[in-house]
């Protein structure tokens, strides 16, 4: 019998009815869980969370514009406080961490749009959703730290050129303080929820925001040096600053590469591989992608089932198959699952129809 079946269906905790269709995006719920993550995790994003982390697509897009504002509240008065410190003192150093903080509150725009076209639903032409805006607010959150690195550098370059006394060093170590303490707790906050909602620009936003804060200690170090004659240790702290930029930089480029690429960590796959494994009827597991299409999961499987099955048998083998996955995987919030029946010796392959159009 050379039956196949195609499933896809969404799971939602607030509907006990699984009910199957082919394009249901509703996300999967667990109940969420105290535990708090390991201090290992802070300085690196991860695309794995326990499932008992997910919420729903309307939740995760509210959390995130959350985040947002409230990150971009922060952010915003802490600059201005530095930029006036800036303007009285002539710190290039500070002039560094200032326009940083700024780019870093701006980028809440780019995401802020995002966040908002991923709610809207899919369409004819956007089958998949909008989801994607999100990686394409990554890659402006990317380019905005380059600039700044690039300004902050040539700034620097041009005071270690020419130098100048730094004015008003106490109200310097102050400002670098208050932009140390914005900075961390806008990058706890804006990881913490972006791991939750699985949002690999938003994590790459809290890293910037994490280093911005590590510069503006190195600021202290530029005050310290000027309070003690040195004017040199100014531009020689915003060179460290750009530095430091460059290297977050490398990580945050790094990351929305990954998500734009389709990438998705290994053991996202060796779990559902498992979980498909453990379903009653699946006899093996053909080819199996995921995708991220902005902070959810998509998943497109084909399982090998007993050749004499009928078509309900099947698509029952293929309704199970996907509820294990969305059970299994973090932050899946649908997926195809493709019965073949199994072979046959002598049997011809089912397939060999499309043998002459290549596979990848």
């Amino acid at each position: 019998m050379n039956d196949r079946h195609h499933h896809d269906h969404g799971h939602d905790r607030h509907h006990q009815d699984h009910g199957h269709g082919h394009h249901h995006d509703a996300p999967h719920h667990h109940p969420p869980s105290g535990l708090r993550r390991r201090l290992t995790h802070l300085l690196t994003p991860h695309s794995h969370e326990t499932a008992d982390k997910l919420d729903s697509a309307l939740e995760s897009s509210a959390r995130g514009m959350r985040a947002l504002w409230i990150s971009l509240a922060v952010l915003g008065a802490t600059a201005l406080a530095q930029a006036f410190v800036v303007a009285v003192s002539g710190s290039v150093a500070l002039l560094g961490d200032t326009v940083h903080n700024t780019a870093d509150a701006l980028t809440a725009v780019p995401l802020g749009i995002a966040f908002v076209l991923g709610r809207r639903a899919a369409t004819r032409r956007f089958t998949y959703g909008y989801g994607r805006a999100e990686d394409l607010a990554g890659i402006v959150i990317v380019l905005t730290i380059a600039a700044s690195a690039a300004f902050a550098g040539w700034v620097a370059m041009d005071r270690l050129l020419d130098p100048r006394p730094v004015e008003h060093v106490p109200a310097v170590a102050v400002a670098a303080l208050v932009g140390f303490a914005g900075n961390e707790w806008v990058a706890r906050y804006r990881i913490r929820v972006g791991r939750d909602i699985g949002s690999a620009a938003l994590v790459a936003d809290g890293l910037h925001a994490r280093t911005d804060g590590f510069t503006s200690l190195a600021v202290l170090l530029g005050a310290g040096g000027s309070a003690l004659g040195w004017q040199l240790a100014d531009p020689i702290v915003g060179l460290a600053i750009t530095a430091a930029i460059t290297l977050v930089l490398r990580d945050a480029a790094r990351e929305v590469f990954r998500r734009v690429m389709d990438a998705v960590d290994p053991a996202l796959v060796d779990r559902a591989e498992q979980a498909l494994r453990e379903v009653e009827g699946v006899r093996e597991v053909g080819e199996l992608r995921l995708r991220w299409i902005g902070h959810r999961l998509r998943a497109e499987v084909a399982v090998v089932v007993d050749g004499e099955a009928t078509v309900r048998q099947a698509h029952g083998i293929a309704v199970d198959a996907e509820h294990a996955l969305l059970h299994a995987v973090p932050r899946l919030t649908a997926a195809l699952v493709h019965a073949d029946p199994a072979p046959v010796p002598g049997e011809a392959d089912p397939h060999h129809a499309l043998a002459h159009h290549g596979s990848a």
